[in-house]
């Protein structure tokens, strides 16, 4: 099983990327459960409220899991990407959610943190966008970015790839992180806020995420309609990609 997922009697499920050994990366198992259960939550009365999180203390998730060959249509005109479907939004899940972050999240990351309600992350985590090192176009997730931080950090977090990281503080002053933790103690402290969530009557919570959204949806749709032709026309063949990534510099700049 590569997601759990836990509910408790105050309301609150707990969803974890269970792929410590693959830095909670997604596969298209992955991308297929996690739609499920969303969609499933919509239904469940017992669920109020949801903490998503990561296996381990290494990585919340890394976004796509490079080992997967994701097919693509012939027609140069359209684009496969399982990651579009994994978010609680894109399921039409309104119930709120609450992101613990330990460790990386990075790339198509930004996918299910831009889906989530607020971010709660451990000191220790950070945040980064490698695609444009290995010769790809952040398109969906700098969209998501800049839904989520001021434009021009937004920018740089895109732009710099893998040279630089986000700490955890530094994505608090920039109102990406609600709150940071000691190490190891960003579920608890998510929890706890879904607890409270979960105590309110889910119709008003469900309705006040909906209006939080709207201020949202539109200018994600207009990005994720331009997303594949910028993709299309911007990313190194995967060949290319791979020779990239294969002589990367390790060691990057913590801001």
């Amino acid at each position: 099983m590569t997601v759990r997922v836990e509910t408790a009697a105050d309301g609150v499920a707990t969803v974890t990327l269970d792929r410590p050994e693959r830095l909670n990366a997604v596969d298209l198992e992955t991308a297929g459960r996690l739609a499920r259960i969303w969609r499933g939550f919509r239904d469940d009365g017992s669920v109020r409220a949801v903490v998503l999180t990561g296996a381990g203390v290494r990585a919340f998730c890394t976004g796509i899991d490079r080992a997967v060959e994701v097919a693509q249509p012939a027609s140069p005109y359209s684009l496969d990407d399982p990651l579009l479907t994994i978010g609680p939004k894109a399921n039409d899940l309104w119930k709120p959610v609450v992101a613990a972050v330990e460790g990386m999240a990075c790339g198509g990351a930004f996918y299910l943190l831009g889906e989530c309600e607020f971010v709660v992350a451990s000191r220790e985590a950070t945040f980064f966008d490698p695609h444009t090192s290995y010769g790809m176009v952040s398109a969906y997730e700098a969209a998501y970015l800049a839904q989520l931080l001021p434009y021009g950090e937004a920018a740089r977090v895109a732009l710099m790839g893998t040279a630089e990281r986000l700490s955890a503080v530094r994505a608090h002053t920039l109102g990406l992180v609600t709150e940071v933790t000691a190490p190891g103690a960003a579920l608890a402290a998510a929890r706890t806020a879904a607890a409270t969530l979960a105590s309110y009557p889910s119709a008003a919570l469900q309705g006040t995420v909906r209006a939080l959204w709207s201020t949202r949806a539109p200018a994600l749709a207009a990005a994720s309609a331009l997303a594949p032709h910028l993709i299309a026309l911007g990313n190194l063949p995967p060949e290319a990609q791979a020779t990239l990534f294969a002589s990367r510099k390790q060691g990057y700049e913590l801001r």
